[in-house]
């Protein structure tokens, strides 16, 4: 039972660890558009969308081998130790 519950909170921390460096980027590149359409008065929504969702898919291209080699190796370990 220990067991389980160490591996569900290491489960927890590394789907936070592994989804923080896109929310982080696409967070970053928000608050600079907002500044942006401050400092402009456009205040146009679908402005904000487009650099977001271009960021977050960079981040993931960049950060996607990580994120898998992370899952890779906790799914590796998790079922190795059964």
């Amino acid at each position: 039972m220990a067991d389980l519950v160490g591996l569900a909170q290491e489960a927890l921390l590394l789907s936070i660890a592994v989804s923080l460096p896109v929310i982080a980027v696409a967070g970053l590149v928000s608050l600079i558009m907002a500044l942006f359409q401050a400092a402009t008065q456009v205040h146009d929504i679908t402005i904000a969308h487009l650099p977001r969702f271009v960021a977050a898919v960079i981040a993931l291209a960049l950060a996607g081998p990580w994120m898998g080699a992370q899952l890779a190796a906790f799914a590796a370990r998790v079922f190795s130790t059964g």
